[in-house]
């Protein structure tokens, strides 16, 4: 059911009927649904599911996940006896050195040179670093669900999709739905043939093709190759659709009540491109009902607009002229000011 309300238009022009949508299916736009042997457009069609009218916060998904990404880290510290291994002593004042400890005994380079601290060879660290620190983060539920709202609504703006570096150019339309049967694949050799068919293969050729060695140290210590990030293929059931997608290059899988912003927003940036399964996709509506979705602050955020607009200037105050201070000028350097004030200078000068 639906209720209609009233209320007073845009920049207070007349009157505006607002339709306030309750059961979600009710004046939403139609999602096309994929066919899962050949990939074409079925005549079955889905309504949009209200999750994809969250509001866009790219300022909360970025806090959301620079704090979540920290969770998985591990402890990592220094010997608590590195630098001090050694048995050292200061020489105290008087011998015109400094009073850093020193090594003991004699007989070789070592004895006589500087220990334990910061700034000496084979000394210990400055403030060494310890496992009790604070590792891990929390974050609001509250704030986890509105940042995995908005990574899902910017998910269907083509424009976020590719400004991310998606190739979505021969795919039909986003959200990007596949019906029921994708969900019982097994083979890979089917799956790239559906995305093949579907369009999306160009961006799994994309990360297929960014596959680079990492530069840096990181290349030995198990993360040796980088690559950019494909198709998330989003499932409920699985039912082997994980065997069969698993293996292409960039592709990632999620189940649909088990969302991750660190899939939906790679880097916490925006437009990671979806492919979304029929269940799944209906599912998203009992997941994340209307009435637990996060509301926009503003119905219009053209800010600019409202105020340079009519409605807006009829009823405020003028703008002020200000008049700026005269900046004093030095009469000695300065013959023009010398003259007015004194008009006998200029003979005086001659």
């Amino acid at each position: 059911k639906a209720v209609v309300s009233t209320q007073s238009g845009h920049y207070g022009r007349g009157v505006t009927l607002i339709l306030h949508c309750l059961d979600n299916k009710m004046a939403r736009p139609q999602v096309s649904i994929h066919g899962c042997e050949d990939g074409a457009l079925i005549s079955r069609q889905l309504a949009l599911p209200a999750i994809f009218k969250a509001p866009i916060r790219p300022d909360v998904v970025h806090f959301v996940h620079s704090n979540i990404a920290k969770n998985h880290r591990q402890a990592y510290a220094v010997s608590r006896e590195a630098g001090h291994q050694t048995s050292a002593e200061s020489w105290g004042t008087g011998r015109a050195v400094a009073r850093i400890p020193r090594v003991r005994g004699g007989g070789t380079h070592r004895s006589g040179q500087g220990a334990y601290g910061n700034m000496c060879r084979s000394g210990r660290m400055f403030a060494p670093t310890k496992t009790f620190r604070k590792w891990h983060r929390r974050v609001n539920r509250k704030m986890r669900r509105y940042a995995i709202c908005s990574a899902v609504a910017a998910s269907a703006l083509p424009s976020l999709l590719m400004a991310r570096g998606h190739k979505v150019d021969k795919v039909a339309e986003v959200p990007c739905v596949i019906e029921a049967g994708v969900e019982s694949i097994t083979k890979t050799k089917q799956a790239v043939t559906l995305m093949k068919a579907i369009g999306a293969y160009d961006d799994v050729e994309k990360a297929k093709e960014s596959r680079k060695v990492r530069t840096g140290v990181g290349k030995i210590r198990n993360r040796r190759h980088t690559m950019r990030k494909g198709p998330l293929v989003i499932y409920k059931e699985d039912n082997g659709i994980t065997k069969a997608f698993r293996n292409l290059p960039g592709v990632t899988l999620l189940n649909v009540s088990r969302m991750n912003l660190l899939h939906l927003a790679p880097g916490g940036h925006l437009g990671r491109f979806c492919i979304w399964t029929e269940p799944a996709f209906k599912a998203l509506g009992e997941i994340y009902p209307s009435n637990i979705l996060p509301r926009d602050m503003m119905k219009n955020a053209d800010l600019t607009r409202i105020i340079n607009s009519d409605e807006i200037q009829r009823v405020v105050r003028p703008t002020k002229d200000q008049r700026r201070p005269a900046i004093k000028k030095n009469p000695l350097k300065n013959i023009n000011v010398m003259i007015r004030l004194n008009p006998y200078a200029k003979i005086a000068k001659l």
